[in-house]
This record gives C-alpha cells, structure tokens and sequence, in this order.
C-alpha cells in the first residue's frame, strides 16, 4: 500500500458506474485491499470486470456485516430508493460519502440518520485521475473520518473541503459543471478556425491541443493564472488584438460570471428539490 493510503476497513460503493468506477480503479492503483471493497449495483459495467477478478466483491443486495465507509455514488434522481436498503449494513461510526449532485447532507440524514456524512462534488476529469473535488464534512465527522474521506477521494484528483454546505453549490457552478465549459471553449474556438479558413479537422487539433496544453501548462507552472498570459502577449502583436476583443467590458469576464451565477442558481434548486 503506498504511503498516505491508510486501510479503511470494510467498504461499500453504491453504484459502480462511471464515477464509481473511476473511484474504485484510483483506490487500487494506490493499494487498497481489493478483498475490503463491496460494489453494490444489480448492472455493473463490464468494465469492472477486472477489478472483480482481483478480489473486490460484488453484491446486488446490502452486505450484513457492518460497514466502515459507504460512498453513494449513484445519479441523484435515484439515490433515496437506492440508498433504503443500507441501513442494515450501517453502524453508528459508518462515514457516510456523497458524490450524488444536488443531494443535501440533510437529505442523506433523512434517509440513513444522523451519521458522519461527508458530501462532495468531483468532476468529470476525475475519470482520468486529473480531476478535482470540493467536499463538506458535518459536525459528526471526527479529524480521524475526515482523513480517510480526503485519501478516497484524492484518488481521482487534489480535494479541497469548503467550510459550508452551501459552499457545495459555488463548488458546483464552478469545478463540476466548468468542464463544460472548457469543452464549449475549445468548440468555439475550433469554430473560429473555421470561419479564419483553416480546415475543420486541424482547427479542432489545434483548438483541443491548446486547451489541453494550456490547462497542463497552469498546473505544471508556478505562475498564476495572469502572468501565463501576460507571457504569451507581445505589446502590439497578435495575441493583444485577441485579448483586446476578450478582454472587452462585454467580453469573456462578465460572461463567465453571469454564467457560473446561473449554475449556482440551479444547484441551489435542485439542492431544495
């Protein structure tokens, strides 16, 4: 087991779709006992195939021996039906993890008690290991609980806990919707190409490459953000004619916060739904 990854005790995973198995795969590639893992899901992918083969167990019903930690990992419209059938497999120190969107701490309560519930928000990148997750923790969630949350979902990405649950639907509009974003940007941006006379499939090269390098060069580089740009802009050349344009008291900034504040707005409804 690599350093940092303490055991965790019996796990269940609720769901083992896309998100979940994405989970699953990054606590293996980090050591943990495939033999203390119990997928719970009556239609796991094909994909997970391998995974069962290394010893992580398979249920289609809620397992009888208590557990340590449960993660929910299944669509939000379908979690209270899904998560009714748990109890039995809950003790009184079980750490409860959402990744359901929309799905409040308090509606987990109502369905399960009052336990240690930890809700989070990752994003699509975390199906490569590259993404990034906001998570709250309730008063019931011991140092100790909190730790062994921030190892499982550090598998898939850097965790940053928000000190409010509302802090989960900011969380939301900006990192777990923002890969859509990113996605319409590289689209415009190769439709750009386009209409500037470059031929469809090398704009959308050119437009996904430099997204993607971008986005790497940010993380790789201490450098924030302004001064990446700043790098890139020669005084009168190309680049400052472009950032002229999007840089504009109607261009990208008031655009994107209008944006990330419809997002929120929506979370916050589906959150009272």
């Amino acid at each position: 087991m690599t350093a940092g990854f303490a055991p965790v005790g019996r796990l269940l995973l609720l769901g083992g779709g896309n998100m979940g198995g994405a989970m699953l795969r990054g606590w293996m590639e980090r050591g943990l006992d495939p033999a203390s893992v119990t997928i719970l899901d009556p239609n796991p992918s094909p994909a997970l195939g391998a995974l069962f083969e290394r010893g992580v167990r398979h249920a289609a019903s809620a397992p009888a021996e208590p557990q340590d930690v449960v993660i929910l990992a299944v669509k939000p419209q379908v979690l209270a039906e899904a998560v009714a059938p748990l109890r039995p497999a809950l003790k009184d120190g079980t750490l409860v993890i959402s990744v359901a969107a929309g799905r409040t701490v308090a509606f987990i309560e109502a369905q399960l008690g009052a336990r240690p519930v930890v809700r989070a928000m990752p994003n699509t990148p975390a199906l490569i290991g590259r993404g990034i997750t906001g998570a709250y923790a309730n008063e019931r969630v011991t140092p100790g609980l909190r730790s062994t949350a921030t190892d499982l979902l550090s598998a898939s990405g850097p965790v940053e806990w928000v000190p409010s649950e509302d802090d989960i639907d900011r969380v939301t509009a900006v990192s777990g919707s923002g890969p859509a974003y990113v996605f319409l940007l590289a689209e415009a941006l190769a439709e750009a190409g386009v209409r500037a006379g470059l031929e469809p499939g090398l704009a959308m090269r050119l437009a996904r490459h430099t997204v993607a390098g971008a986005g790497e060069l940010m993380i790789r580089s201490d450098d924030a953000p302004d001064q990446l740009r700043r790098n890139v802009t020669s005084p009168k050349g190309t680049t400052e004619a472009a950032l002229g344009v999007l840089m504009a008291d109607d261009g990208l900034r008031p655009l994107m916060t209008r944006a990330v504040a419809a997002a929120r707005e929506r979370a916050v409804e589906l959150s009272k739904g």
